[in-house]
């Protein structure tokens, strides 16, 4: 799963298909994640002191990441996303539409950097 926390993406099926958000959580063991405005549902509330008003609270549900497209930085359109490593090792994210880098992943290594 390569859709990291303050990413932007596209949502491709279910009720909100269409609709593009910032990523603000993302939960890998359960592969879902949570898009700012998108699977909202209505929370019941009874009036407590942490909650003096009560009432019903719209909050953000999670998705299933699979449900989901990164919106690349460089062409603006929802693609899908290799890993590539750079030549000193890094290993970085891209768009398989436009080639552009969509940010790195680890840090550079030895043992992946090309050799001169």
């Amino acid at each position: 799963m390569w859709i990291k926390t303050n990413d932007n993406v596209k949502v491709i099926s279910g009720e909100d298909r269409g609709t593009t958000g910032k990523v603000l959580r993302v939960n890998r063991k359960a592969r879902k994640l949570v898009v700012e405005g998108v699977n909202r549902v209505y929370k019941h509330v009874r009036r407590s002191q942490k909650n003096p008003q009560g009432g019903r609270l719209s909050k953000e549900m999670p998705i299933r990441f699979s449900n989901v497209q990164l919106v690349c930085g460089g062409c603006g359109a929802a693609t899908r996303v290799g890993v590539r490593y750079l030549d000193n090792g890094a290993k970085e994210r891209y768009c398989k539409k436009c080639g552009a880098g969509n940010g790195l992943m680890s840090p550079p290594s030895a043992r992946y950097a090309k050799k001169p």
